[in-house]
C-alpha cells in the first residue's frame, strides 16, 4: 500500500525568487494608467450588458475609449526612446 502524501508544502512553498523584481514592479507602475483606463472601459461596457445603452452610456464608453487610446499613445511615446537590453538595434 502506498502512503498518501500531501503536496501542500510543494504548492504553497515560498521562495524569494518567486517575487517580482524591481524592474518588473517599475514596468507595472508605468503601465498602471493604461490598466486603469482599460478597467474604466470594461466598467462602461459591463453597465450596458443588461440594458439598452442610453446616450449617457454611449458618452461614457466614448470617453473611456478616448482615455485608453490616449494612455496607449502616452505609453508608446514614453517607451519609444528606451533601448532594449542585449544590444539589439
Amino acid at each position: 500500500m502506498d502512503p498518501i502524501v500531501t503536496v501542500q508544502d510543494a504548492v504553497t512553498a515560498f521562495e524569494p525568487w518567486m517575487e517580482p523584481t524591481d524592474a518588473e514592479l517599475d514596468a507595472i507602475e508605468q503601465d498602471m494608467p493604461l490598466i486603469l483606463a482599460d478597467v474604466d472601459l470594461l466598467d462602461a461596457y459591463i453597465t450596458t450588458l443588461d440594458r439598452t445603452p442610453t446616450e449617457l452610456d454611449a458618452r461614457r464608453i466614448r470617453r473611456a475609449r478616448r482615455r485608453v487610446l490616449a494612455e496607449r499613445l502616452t505609453l508608446a511615446n514614453r517607451t519609444a526612446g528606451t533601448s532594449l537590453p542585449g544590444g539589439a538595434a
